[in-house]
């Protein structure tokens, strides 16, 4: 078992995210995040015009700078702590 890093998530997280506020906005930021090598699963808990959760499991651990590359990619939409 290897030992993760500072800045780096472990195979299931939920993460905070701004800016969604549609199906077409899901639809992307589930095509982005889902680009990421290891990741297995994407969801979207939508949350218009306030901040949704998106959870993300994967085979192996992602970084919270390779979740906020994806959001970027896929249009405005950015990651929160609140």
């Amino acid at each position: 078992m290897t030992r993760a890093t500072e800045n780096e998530i472990s195979t299931a997280n939920a993460f905070l995210v701004t800016g969604m506020t549609c199906g077409h906005c899901v639809a992307a930021v589930t095509e982005e995040i889902s680009a990421i090598p290891g990741v297995t699963d994407v969801t979207v808990d939508l949350r218009p015009g306030a901040t949704s959760t998106l959870r993300v499991t994967s085979e192996h651990g992602v970084t919270r700078d390779q979740i906020a590359a994806a959001l970027d990619e896929a249009g405005d939409y950015h990651l929160t702590t609140d």
